[in-house]
Parts: structure tokens; C-alpha cells; sequence
């Protein structure tokens, strides 16, 4: 279950990204709602999506998307 932390105040990497206008709207209303920042609440949702990625079942290591 996605449980809200913060633990990335040190967080100093900048990057662009872009969202869906629904999207953007949804996570930023969490954010508020969470009383966290669009930025922290980005973090956590990779985080939580990287620790839950399906497995590759002969190397038990997380199944990543191949770079181009």
C-alpha cells in the first residue's frame, strides 16, 4: 500500500517531465490534500513503483524497460 513519507528533503537532481493535464490535476490534488509537495509526492510514487515492479523469475532482480 502507498503510505506518504518524507523522506527525500534532500532531493537536488533537477528534471523535466511532462504530464497529462489529468494527471498533473490528480496528483497535485493529492499532493495538497496529503498537505506534501507535487515534487515529494513524484518521488514517492517512483519509489513505490520501482519496489513494486513485477520480477524477472530467473534473476529475481526488478524487470526494467530496455533503454534506446
Amino acid at each position: 500500500m502507498f503510505k506518504v513519507e518524507n523522506e527525500f528533503k534532500g532531493a537536488n537532481i533537477s528534471r523535466t517531465i511532462r504530464f497529462t493535464e489529468k494527471l498533473f490535476e490528480e496528483l497535485n490534488q493529492f499532493a495538497t490534500e496529503n498537505e506534501i509537495s507535487f515534487n515529494l509526492l513524484v518521488l514517492q510514487c517512483c519509489k513505490y513503483a520501482m519496489e513494486n515492479t513485477a520480477t524477472d523469475k530467473e534473476t529475481d532482480k526488478p524487470k526494467l524497460p530496455e533503454s534506446s
